[in-house]
């Protein structure tokens, strides 16, 4: 296993800056922020660029693609240069991805956005890697817990804020044939606040997290016996996916005659609902797991989300509009809770798995093309039983496949 002693080297006032926990706590804002602000992309650029789902989610595809490319490499960055200029390295990457939005928006093209999409997700794949040790080493060790559910909250308000800010700056100055300019304001936006906050961490006096030991080496067949971490990483695989491929079709699903025929703009706005409910539902979650079977409480939410999809695709209207939503709630659980029952019993091996968990958010790339390809042969209503499956697989993994069985 991989230990780690921390030092702090004392800033000017002979403490470690006061500066570094509120600066991390952005970081995890801005990235959710980011993350959601693709569910009010996707659709504006589907319409500007007259894509077909398929295309249109090769968005998320690429966004969650680089989460699988570039997560191992960005741990052996971290390792050579260390935590602090990791996060640095990764703001400024993110910064030249949303500063490709400019270009991209002003030659029309579809493939620069792409690209931009994929260098600022391999810059906040790389903040992920870096500032999570920071959180559980600015302070006491009893409190670890509390500032990492703190810097959670604070990710799951950008998702909440995200889709606001999208349709405010993005949506609302969309018209037919528009050029795509309208993103290169708030991308702009984005693009100076994340190197401004990379200055902020250069300056920083930050603790230096280094390496006792090394690391451990341990070949993934040695994982193969450990049959619920195998189970759990397919349980990451769908719930992301899942979850994206629903947030990213909302505003469409919202903008149908036979359910809300809302505009882009107007719609947008109930993207915020379903992220919001995530967010209430980590806070309500983590009072019930004191008192419910961790598994059986992921089985419930798994079947409230899938009952709340099927009255979605069948009630249609403000029901189904609204049951849709509403799976952000049951949705707010799911992804520590998988994560976590998959770790159990790994001991020495716990570092690995929680590798091959991260690689498995990949399913975030992969389903909402899958799904973007039954919409398009099949329409978006139908289109939602990729998810009811995926949700299918959780309630299994809720009930039986989380159990330790080597």
């Amino acid at each position: 296993m991989q230990t780690i002693n921390t030092s702090a080297t004392p800033d000017s006032g002979g403490n470690v800056s006061s500066w570094a926990l509120p600066a991390l706590t952005f970081l995890f804002f801005i990235w959710g922020f980011i993350t959601c602000l693709n569910d009010i992309l996707i659709p504006h650029l589907k319409a500007v660029f007259d894509l077909n789902y398929t295309q249109a989610m090769l968005i998320q595809f690429c966004f969650f693609g680089a989460y699988f490319l570039v997560s191992l490499p960005a741990g052996a960055l971290i390792n050579r240069v260390g935590y602090q200029k990791g996060i640095v390295l990764g703001l400024t990457i993110a910064g030249i991805g949303t500063l490709n939005f400019l270009p991209a928006a002003s030659f029309h093209s579809y493939a620069w956005f792409l690209a931009a999409l994929f260098v600022l997700a391999s810059g906040i794949t790389i903040l992920q890697v870096a500032a999570n040790p920071y959180v559980t080493v600015l302070g006491s060790e009893k409190t670890a817990s509390s500032r990492l559910t703190m810097t959670q909250a604070f990710n799951s308000l950008g998702t909440t804020v995200a889709p606001l800010f999208g349709a405010l700056l993005i949506l609302s100055e969309f018209k037919a044939g528009d050029d795509a300019g309208s993103v290169q304001l708030p991308y702009l936006i984005l693009t100076v606040a994340l190197f401004a906050v990379a200055f902020i961490f250069s300056r920083l006096n930050l603790p230096v997290v280094r390496n006792t030991t090394a690391a451990e080496k341990i070949a993934l067949r040695e994982l193969l016996p450990f049959k619920h971490l195998l189970l759990g990483a397919v349980g990451i695989f769908v719930y992301v996916g899942a979850e994206v491929a629903i947030g990213s079709t909302i505003v469409n699903f919202i903008g149908l005659p036979e359910v809300a025929g809302l505009k882009e703009s107007e719609a947008a706005h109930y993207v915020a609902w379903y992220w919001g409910g995530a967010m209430i539902g980590r806070f309500v979650g983590a009072v019930l797991m004191q008192r419910i079977n961790a598994g059986l409480l992921l089985a419930f939410n798994a079947v409230a989300a899938i009952v709340l999809l099927i009255v979605a695709m069948t009630s249609l209207g403000s029901v189904g509009l609204w049951a849709l939503l509403a799976i952000g709630l049951a949705n707010s659980i799911m992804f520590p809770t998988i994560f976590s029952l998959a770790l159990q019993g790994l001991d020495k091996y716990t570092g690995q798995g929680a590798g091959l968990l991260c690689l498995a958010i990949v399913g975030g790339a992969i389903v909402p093309v899958l799904q973007g390809m039954m919409a398009d042969s099949l329409g978006l209503v139908l289109s939602y039983m990729l998810p009811l499956l995926c949700y299918i697989f959780i309630v299994f993994y809720g009930l039986s496949g989380h159990k330790v069985k080597r």
